[in-house]
């Protein structure tokens, strides 16, 4: 198509682009697309959009023109004088019609100069210059007076930064680097100066429109906000680090007018501006210490801070503004992580200062609904006050024994008062609720609670005491009020999680041996509240909200509990076990223990669907167990025997509630942990033996495992789920050769046939097939080398026909299944559980393989075809979009070439030929894992290639056949190796010396061709690079001979190791 076909076909096209960002008819939205595709799919079209833009009135046009050429400039190479050219073109349209357009035209336009400039910006000087040619822009702004112009500097220059500070697509995270290294260097600066500029220029200005002051605070957080040294800071992880500018800016952060800019700016602007400038003064009070001259010059810069900060403080200046507010908190939170508490004390106006931020915290505990994100960085400052003051010298005082005890209460009472006030509310966003907050709350009280402990202890139980006498009498009372009772649940909710929270405390605590007496005391209440909470008309309560939150904090109080002073490192006479004897009688590990088990097993009877309260319960359980001392503590206990027992859905309804099936996997997996800690083959069969009914139940309605549709007619399909994911928490806590020797004794050969038809019987129903194919998948893992069978034992065989077995059933329907809308729940998950399967019975090292062919049995046969039938039923670009998807298949994938060459060697050219692409693609995954095996199949399989041809004789017959899928696509091994060299010497990889191994294999087999190869390789750097690379390249074949002996393969990964450091330390 001509340019002045473009323009005979311009009000057609105008109308197209109307259609494509104005329809709402989503199929004529997609005709338009597919329509308007071509203009960014190759550089034939720059023309095309040029004239566009030339000719156009339309804002739409003009937008596809811009959006298409970015795509362009993105994704396709064009000649050096083009990109120039096109650059100029860009800047001269903005600079004439920029003004006059759209804003979001004139963003994509803008976003197209600064991705042209940034991927451009080694290749012509011109490209680093974009810089002043925005300055020039706001230099015609300021002298001509055309606002236009200098807000269109103002954006050019966020772009730039934007652009240079996040990675472009289909680029290496080395590139970005280099770019982004190359930019701060050369130019960051002067557009830091240049924001500071128009900052002043603006502040001066009463009348100065608001969108330019916008544009100019944004940049200079931009600018701040730059990642200088590819740390990737994250905003959600402010605490970490400090920000790491370059020693150029030291003049700019060391001179007092740059913060009282931003100070200034908060003052006479709104949000969002004034929250900017506050964000800008969080990044400045976070530069790094090296960065300042001298001490005098950093302890000015404080003195700045604090004195700016007292200054908000004392006026209330912006902080009704909610952005205002939480970035102020922000600010005060960094004044600590960057500086010392001694630093602070230090400075003229601490007391002052240190008072208002007490008084400002306790307002902001005050405000709990107002205020929630924010109260989070108040309490971190002030734990990192406390933390520090150990560590004070000198004779300053830091007043925090005054300020901190008030904080401490304002907390308290302000939450206790919150629960009344969201119930009045309707009980709407219960800080409860949010767990997040709550957990980061919890971690920074403990330092405050404990720096005056026992005064805090005090007036916690002050607080605590009353609620529970009304709380126990509430129990006794047959028509308690429901209100009431959610108040009171609520509070001691909040004082449970506060004393876990100060006992969990003790781990980080100087002082702690002097404080376990009143962790002991503390503790002791709240398990005297244990003992109302599940009796009475208590017990009638458990389906609401306010008492499975109650439930939620105790468990919480218990793991916290459990990890201070139950276990391997306590000691049976800490003092805290002295007040648990002298209030409760619990006077060691076992008591306690069995009360926090008394309670796993009330929830676990009680909570049936309550989904959040038997996971906790079930994680405490678990953690419990896990531990050898606690484990071995929990079998002596009479709750313990009755659980192992009694693990029914008659005893704990949570077992009958479908939703809580993956909860189930968990509880039986625990239990069978205790039940193997004895050698009791005995109390495993009777442990069993409510499955053992289940099992036998699920066959004789199956008329012996032999009538799918009988069983499907007959049994709930939750009864099978649960069934399944039962006996696979069972296999999980198998770690010995003992213990999976008495749940294969079980299974096999009795019970097998029975998951088999379950399998069948549901094959099309997700949630049975991914149930049993995970429990197959637990079965056949040979983790501990538990599936060690006798030498004349052929279970290993019988295991691998049920493994093809399992996989034949399943594959022949899930391929023939018809195509869904959900396909990765219905087909590629199962798909990926089933390769699960197969990688781990071949990976297992208990069969031997050789017996399946020397004696006719088609079982390794059918499990691998029906595999590889699956997982090319997937498209790769599914494949490496799914990640579960990708890691089973590449795993199998590394199995196969390891064990199996052959059998892919033997596969049809078209399977060959994906298979290898798919290896390709694994390479560049950024998921080491998958690169790491795919480098491994790579290895093995043209290592097998060059063993197979390298013989004396006559090639053997798998490598015949695969030296004919090569002839009919000789690309293959070659792209391979390209991959790896690029990856290898250009990108920075942490597995290097796994990528390195297959590469002496295919340059073996790629011998006649490997000459060409180094040449296109080298063509692929720039000019002045070339000679440097190909002298590199020269010495990586050296002292190497023509074998894979590991000694010549260690010489090549040295030879390659050095290759890539010489070439990388010039580049």
């Amino acid at each position: 198509m001509a340019g002045v076909d473009i323009l005979g076909q311009l009000p057609q096209l105008e109308a197209l682009c109307e259609r494509l960002y104005n329809s709402q008819d989503p199929l004529e939205r997609g005709q338009a697309e597919q329509m308007l595709r071509v203009f960014g799919q190759s550089t034939e079209y720059v023309s095309h959009c040029k004239a566009i833009l030339d000719n156009s009135t339309s804002a739409y046009a003009q937008l596809l023109a811009s959006a298409s050429l970015i795509r362009v400039v993105t994704e396709h190479t064009l000649s050096v004088p083009v990109k120039l050219e096109m650059r100029n073109y860009f800047l001269a349209y903005l600079d004439s019609r920029g003004p006059g357009l759209e804003p979001f035209v004139v963003t994509s336009l803008v976003q197209l100069l600064c991705r042209t400039t940034k991927l451009c910006w080694f290749e012509d000087d011109h490209f680093s210059h974009t810089v002043d040619d925005a300055k020039r822009l706001l230099d015609k702004g300021s002298q001509g007076g055309s606002t236009g112009h200098y807000l269109l500097g103002l954006r050019v220059l966020n772009m730039l930064v934007a652009e240079f500070n996040q990675p472009t697509p289909g680029r290496t995270m080395t590139q970005h680097r280099k770019l982004a290294v190359a930019f701060r260097d050369h130019s960051l600066f002067s557009v830091l100066n240049l924001a500071l500029v128009a900052l002043r220029q603006l502040q001066a200005s009463a009348s100065a429109d608001m969108k330019l002051r916008e544009q100019a605070v944004q940049l200079a957080l931009g600018c701040l906000s730059f990642d200088f040294v590819g740390t990737c800071l994250d905003e959600s992880a402010e605490d970490l680090g400090t920000i790491q500018v370059p020693s150029t800016w030291r003049p700019v952060v060391e001179d007092g007018a740059t913060l009282q800019l931003f100070l200034d700016f908060y003052a006479t602007t709104k949000p969002p501006l004034s929250s900017m400038a506050l964000e800008c003064l969080v990044r400045l009070a976070s530069v790094r210490r090296s960065l300042f001259t001298g001490e005098a010059e950093r302890s000015a810069f404080l003195a700045r801070l604090v004195t700016g900060t007292r200054d908000v403080l004392r006026s209330n200046q912006g902080l009704a503004e909610h952005a205002n507010y939480h970035e102020f908190c922000r600010l005060l939170g960094r004044l600590k992580t960057n500086y010392q508490l001694s630093e602070l004390v230090s400075v003229e106006a601490y007391h002052e200062w240190i008072r208002l931020v007490a008084a400002f915290t306790v307002h902001s505990l005050e405000s709990w609904a107002w205020a929630a994100a924010s109260v989070y960085y108040l309490l971190g400052l002030w734990s990192r006050l406390v933390s520090s003051l150990p560590y004070l010298k000198g004779e300053a005082p830091s007043l925090l024994e005054t300020h901190v005890p008030k904080i401490t209460r304002a907390y308290l009472t302000s939450r206790l008062e919150s629960v009344r006030l969201v119930l009045a509310a309707g009980g709407g966003d219960d800080p409860l609720d949010n767990e997040e907050q709550l957990a980061d709350q919890m971690d920074s009280l403990p330092f405050l609670a404990r720096f005056q402990y026992e005064a805090t202890a005090e007036y916690l139980a002050g607080l605590f005491d009353p609620l529970a006498v009304l709380y126990k009498e509430a129990g006794s009372r047959e028509a308690s009020s429901g209100a009431e009772l959610a108040v009171l649940e609520g509070q001691l909710t909040w004082l449970v999680h506060v004393i876990g929270a100060v006992v969990r405390g003790r781990q980080s605590s100087s002082a702690a041996e002097s404080q376990e007496a009143l962790d002991g005391d503390l503790a002791a209440r709240v398990f005297r509240l244990l003992q109302a909470a599940d009796t009475g008309s208590h017990q009638r309560r458990y389906g609401e909200r306010s008492r499975q939150r109650l439930d939620l904090a105790v468990l919480a109080f218990f793991q916290s509990f459990r990890r201070v002073y139950v276990g391997e490192q306590t000691m049976h006479s800490s003092k805290v076990y002295t007040r648990l004897n002298e209030r409760l009688g619990l006077n060691d590990h076992l008591l306690v223990l069995n009360v926090m088990l008394s309670k796993i097993a009330t929830n676990l009877k009680v909570y049936g669907a309550c989904d959040d309260v038997i996971t906790a319960t079930l994680t405490l359980f678990q953690d419990l167990a896990s531990g050898y001392m606690s484990g071995k503590l929990l079998l002596k206990l009479d709750a313990v025997a009755f659980i192992l027992g009694h693990h029914t859905a008659e005893h704990f309804a949570f077992l009958r509630d479908p939703a809580n099936s993956r909860a189930r996997t968990a509880f039986y997996a625990t239990l069978a942990r205790l039940l193997f800690m004895e050698d009791t083959p005995a109390r495993f069969k009777a442990f069993v033996a409510p499955l053992q009914q289940v099992l036998v139940g699920l066959a004789t309605a199956s008329s012996g495992a032999t009538n799918a549709a009988a069983l499907r007619a007959a049994v709930p399909r939750e009864t099978v789920v649960g069934l399944l994911r039962d006996i696979r928490g069972i296999a999980s806590a198998t770690n010995s050769r003992r213990t999976y020797g008495l749940l294969f004794d079980w299974m096999y050969p009795a019970h097998m046939p029975t998951v088999l038809c379950c399998l069948e019987a549901w094959a099309d129903c997700p949630e049975v097939t991914t149930a049993a194919l995970k429990f197959v998948a637990e079965f056949v893992l040979n983790k501990t080398q538990r599936l060690t069978f006798d030498a004349s034992s052929p279970n290993g065989i019988l295991l691998f026909r049920e493994v093809s077995k399992v996989l034949v059933t399943y594959g022949t329907r899930v391929l023939a299944a018809p195509p869904s809308g959900d396909p990765y729940g219905q087909r590629y998950k199962g798909i990926w559980c089933s390769l699960m399967v197969l990688t781990r019975a071949l990976g297992g090292n208990y069969v031997n393989f050789g017996v399946f062919e020397l004696y006719g049995d088609p079982a390794l046969k059918d499990a691998l075809d029906i595999a590889l039938k699956m997982a090319l039923s997937i498209p790769l670009a599914d494949i490496m979009a799914y990640r579960k998807v990708a890691r089973a298949y590449f795993a199998l994938l590394d199995v196969l070439c390891h064990n199996h060459a052959q059998v892919v060697a033997r596969c049809d050219t078209a399977t060959f030929a994906f298979l290898v692409r798919s290896l390709d693609a694994g390479l560049k995954s950024l998921e080491v894992n998958i690169s790491s095996q795919c480098a491994a199949a790579v290895d093995n399989l043209a290592g097998f290639y060059f063993k197979g041809c390298a013989a004396e004789e006559a090639p053997s017959p798998a490598a015949q056949v695969m030296a004919e899928h090569l002839r009919q696509a000789p690309e293959l091994l070659p792209t391979l190796l390209t991959t790896l060299f690029e990856i290898v010497l250009f990108e920075d990889c942490s597995n290097q010396w796994s990528l390195s191994r297959p590469m002496l294999s295919l340059i073996l087999v790629n011998e006649q061709i490997y000459g060409e190869l180094r040449r296109r390789i080298i063509a692929t750097q720039a000019a002045e690079r070339q000679a440097h690379l190909a002298a590199c390249l020269d010495k990586l074949m050296a002292d190497v001979q023509r074998t894979l002996e590991p000694k010549n393969r260690d010489k090549f990964t040295q030879n390659l190791t050095v290759v890539r450091h010489e070439f990388r330390s010039k580049v």
